[in-house]
């Protein structure tokens, strides 16, 4: 999503910690040796032995001690996603909508969890009244489910804003309707800034027809081909977003499926996509150059 924070790229919360079962047995057996030491030298009398906590998997000491230790292990473990479930970057489902409640975001009927983050972290990033881009975009996927991105621009000096829509809809494209709730969500007069003008359009579609030569494997059989290109079009269906290149290393890595030895892609350049604009595939032509060797 267009100016969206990335929470992978922040570093592991401390108040999660790591977790080794092994480590906690070794100190349940170390904590275990230690008392039963003090019971002998403060009891003589007793003539305890000298228990040795190494002893067969069987023991009861060890069998007890493992027991405890994973019951430690588990509840230590749910203390670390309760911790978790605190923060924007883990929490999922019910948590989630806890803490979106808390910035006065609420889950759309039929709503998944990331598009949910998403609007969350721009209505976070837009919390100025001042008409940012973030906010514009946040109350834009707001209108909506069907609005997949949305990018927030102006051309130059102009002080025209653009809100171009990328739908879920077939290729992309915004329909009529679309438009029509996303503008009437912007042009509330406790969203629009006085001055702001804002014109609301379905981002543009640039259609791309690929083509490359394509080498096989001695093992390949006869459908790698058809693979081949359903793999590029599934991929690219899941990456394409507004202002997403889509670059040649790119897509002839995913042609690059089991059985296949080598991609020359025949379609020359990378295609570089404007900031407002969605690039779809056309036709996909591959050339069978045979067997490598």
């Amino acid at each position: 999503m267009s100016g969206s924070l990335d929470l992978s790229l922040l570093p592991a919360p401390t108040i999660v910690e790591v977790l080794d079962n092994e480590t906690i047995v070794g100190r349940q057996k170390a904590t275990f040796a230690a008392l039963w030491q003090a019971v002998r030298d403060a009891n003589p009398s007793l003539n305890l032995p000298d228990y040795d906590v190494l002893m067969l998997e069987t023991d009861p000491i060890v069998i007890g001690n493992e027991a405890e230790s994973y019951r430690e292990t588990l509840l230590r473990a749910r203390i670390n996603e309760v911790g978790k479930a605190n923060l924007l970057a883990f929490a999922r489902g019910g948590d989630l909508d806890h803490l979106a409640a808390f910035y006065d975001v609420v889950r759309l009927p039929g709503e998944v969890d990331d598009r949910l983050l998403t609007r969350v972290i721009l209505a976070l990033q837009g919390r100025s009244t001042g008409g940012t881009a973030e906010r514009y975009q946040a109350v834009a996927m707001a209108a909506d489910l069907r609005v997949r991105d949305v990018i927030v621009y102006v051309v130059g000096r102009s002080p025209l804003i653009h809100v171009a829509v990328y739908s879920t809809d077939p290729n992309g494209v915004a329909s009529a309707d679309l438009l029509a709730k996303v503008d009437a969500a912007l042009q509330d007069p406790t969203v629009r800034m006085v001055n702001d003008t804002i014109e609301v359009e379905s981002a543009v579609l640039s259609v791309v027809n690929l083509s490359a030569d394509i080498w096989f494997l001695p093992d390949a059989d006869a459908d790698t081909l058809t693979r081949a290109e359903e793999n590029l079009r599934s991929a690219w269906a899941t990456a394409r977003a507004l202002g997403r290149d889509l670059t040649e290393s790119w897509w002839t890595s995913k042609l690059m499926i089991a059985g296949v030895h080598k991609v020359k892609a025949t379609t020359v350049g990378d295609i570089v996509v404007p900031p407002a604009s969605a690039v779809s595939i056309g036709t996909i032509v591959l050339t069978n150059k045979g067997r490598a060797f």
